[in-house]
This record gives structure tokens, sequence and C-alpha cells, in this order.
């Protein structure tokens, strides 16, 4: 059962377009957050 599933999404090319997609834009959802966070907690007010 599961190697049908694995086969059938790595030779239908739009479950696996989709899928990849996914995964970067949940990936790059996933580094902004980080990024954001990190941004947040090393802010240094201005000194002018």
């Amino acid at each position: 059962m599961m190697m049908n599933l694995w086969q059938e999404f790595i030779n239908d090319p739009v479950i696996f377009i989709s899928f990849t997609g996914l995964a970067i834009v949940i990936g790059l959802c996933i580094f902004y957050a980080i990024y954001f966070m990190y941004k947040v907690e090393h802010d240094q007010p201005d000194t002018k």
C-alpha cells in the first residue's frame, strides 16, 4: 500500500509538482517566521 502511494507520487507530475511547491512555500514561511522572531529579539534602539 505505501509503496503504491510512493510510486504514484513519483510518477504523477501534477502530484509531485504540487507537493514540491507546497514544501517550498511552507519552508519559506518557516524561514521568515524564524527570521522575524530573531530580528525582534535582537532589535537595537535607534541612537540619533
